[in-house]
């Protein structure tokens, strides 16, 4: 893969336009409640600012159907991306258009300004050309470092390009290609993948992609009881994918097949919320009227005594019903035991919102060799599908 890289875009004096991955979540209060993904934008931010970059930021935050929503507006993280920043951010809330291009005009080197959540048009997601025009009016060179969005051809991340030539990767989406990457080639063996989650229908692709790369894949989540009732357990009121079982019987069968290793045991409670602590089992004795929301603790000594060997290790999806307390164990335990392969010297990236969060719970998230920003976009170059913002940063890549 060859991008074009920062450190090779003339930046002193000139208006830049970064494309941002600030899709954080907030608080009731409307406050942001995870700053990860602004930390990760910082040292582009800051690389372009200490060279005299005038810096046009803009992000997309949830999905407010292409119309203002006064609880989705990106003015809460203007107020801590200040505070990292350590000076004033300007505002936009007009995105495009004379007042916004004045905005961009009258920055100094080494200021800049924040334009409001960008899926307030439409034409952002339809990855509209006039609309890809007007943003594009705003700088003199292109910058994208929002691989959380990478997978989705808009006019921020894709359009844009058409109109500003001049364009880079920035750190961040460089370091996550790079460590992705290493996933898909070259990676220092034994190589094991986890994986967990509600459904094996989200990743299926990826399952598929990284099965004949790996040494072992582990599978938990919900998906895990798709797979057993492939090979004939009855799971009780466990979630399964009535569809899916004869493609996880086809995936068993494979030549890969043995590969895959399954939870031996599981936490079986009445139901998801929380009230009932539930009992662990084998997973071949869940009753009838109960339901498995977290791998049992024989299953998460099996990944720690897999993992004790790896050289590699990819890992995406909670084991159990993360966000109940009473069924985290499996997702916590496993964050831990990626955090110890790492101290031994294996290669670890973690991604998805429910993993990365069992990692900051676990207080491992300074253990882990690489943290991924994109869920979606993560999953996807794994499937060994190309990434259009990705992409459009190629059709420019030149050396530095």
């Amino acid at each position: 893969m060859s991008l074009r890289r920062l450190t090779s875009l003339e930046v002193a004096g000139r208006a830049i336009f970064v494309r941002v991955d600030f899709n954080v979540p907030l608080t009731p209060e409307g406050e942001v409640a995870d700053d990860s993904r602004i930390v990760a934008s910082l040292p582009t931010l800051r690389y372009l600012l200490d060279k005299g970059g005038r810096l046009v930021i803009a992000s997309h935050l949830g999905r407010p159907k292409g119309k203002p929503d006064r609880k989705l507006s990106l003015l809460p993280v203007r107020a801590v991306l200040s505070k990292y920043l350590k000076a004033p951010v300007g505002f936009a809330e007009t995105i495009v258009g004379p007042e916004a291009e004045a905005a961009a005009r009258v920055l100094k080197p080494g200021e800049a300004l924040l334009l409001e959540n960008l899926r307030f048009d439409p034409r952002e997601e339809a990855n509209d050309p006039e609309w890809s025009r007007a943003l594009a009016r705003l700088a003199d060179a292109y910058v994208n470092d929002a691989f959380g969005s990478a997978h989705r051809a808009h006019a921020s991340t894709v359009g844009i390009t058409a109109f500003l030539p001049d364009r880079a990767a920035g750190f961040l989406m460089e370091k996550e290609l790079s460590a992705l990457g290493r996933l898909l080639e070259g990676a220092e063996r034994p190589y094991v993948s986890i994986l967990g989650g509600a459904k094996i229908s989200g990743k299926i692709d990826v399952v598929k992609n990284l099965l004949p790369r790996v040494d072992r894949l582990l599978i938990g989540g919900g998906m895990m009881f798709t797979f057993l009732r492939a090979q004939g357990i009855a799971t009780g009121r466990s979630l399964v994918e009535e569809e899916k079982i004869p493609l996880a019987a086809e995936l068993l069968a494979s030549p890969d097949g043995g590969k895959i290793g399954l939870p031996v045991d599981c936490r079986a409670a009445a139901d998801t919320g929380g009230s009932d602590e539930g009992r662990v089992v084998p997973v071949s004795a869940i009753p009838p009227d109960r339901m498995g929301v977290d791998i049992g603790p024989e299953s998460l000594a099996a990944i720690g005594a897999v993992l004790a060997e790896a050289k590699t290790v990819f890992w995406n999806g909670p084991m159990g019903i993360f966000e109940m307390p009473a069924y985290a164990a499996g997702t916590i335990g496993t964050a831990r035991e990626v955090a110890i392969a790492t101290r031994r010297g294996a290669f670890t990236v973690v991604g998805g919102g429910d993993s990365l969060a069992a990692v900051r719970r676990a207080e491992m998230e300074h253990q882990i060799s690489h943290l991924s920003t994109g869920g979606g976009a993560s999953l996807e170059f794994l499937e060994g599908r190309e990434l259009p913002g990705v992409a459009a940063l190629e059709a420019a890549a030149r050396p530095a």
